[in-house]
């Protein structure tokens, strides 16, 4: 649990930071939040190489720009991000099942008040949360539907749930 509570924090916290970054290289919103994505499972997976002497945010974004290059040099071969990496294929634990305070609160929603606001999320994250919440699916069959690796599932699943909860919250100060 502490682990899922410290990587929502850093995701919340950094999120804005390295996705911005990647905006202004690409000039593109997917490609962005692709790298993004792919560069806070990186950072989890290699958090234990972390060196305090530099500030995280700058440990972060030297791995955005560095999938941000892999993902050119695949593009010139393969127009979709493809992660061969044995090491990124094993599901690194993200997530877990103890629900959240945004499972909390994506739960007290009614059925047409929470669709109403999934519609708001981008297509991606829609996606996810059809797949888990709908479908019931788990994170392994999700990534195979979706032929991505487990731990970008679980990545944009943490992210969408936020987004969401967010988009609840607005809504709840506003009626």
């Amino acid at each position: 649990m502490g682990d899922q509570v410290a990587f929502t924090f850093l995701l919340d916290h950094f999120w804005n930071e390295v996705y911005g970054f990647m905006l202004k290289r690409t000039q593109n919103e997917t490609d962005s939040e692709d790298i993004t994505i792919e560069t806070f499972v990186k950072a989890f997976d290699k958090i234990a190489s972390y060196d305090p002497e530099y500030s995280f945010n700058t440990w972060l974004i030297a791995i955005g720009k560095n999938v941000h290059i892999d993902l050119l040099r695949k593009k010139k071969s393969v127009l979709f991000i493809e992660i061969t990496d044995e090491e990124d294929q094993q599901a690194y634990r993200v997530a877990d099942s103890t629900p959240t305070v945004e499972d909390q609160l994506i739960k007290e929603q009614n059925l047409s008040s929470l669709l109403n606001c999934i519609k708001q999320l981008k297509p991606q994250y829609q996606e996810v949360i059809q797949l888990r919440y709908f479908q019931e699916l788990s994170y392994q069959e999700i990534a195979d539907q979706l032929g991505e690796p487990i731990n970008n599932v679980k990545i944009k699943l943490l992210r969408a749930k936020k987004l969401l909860a967010d988009i609840i919250t607005k809504k709840k100060g506003t009626s």
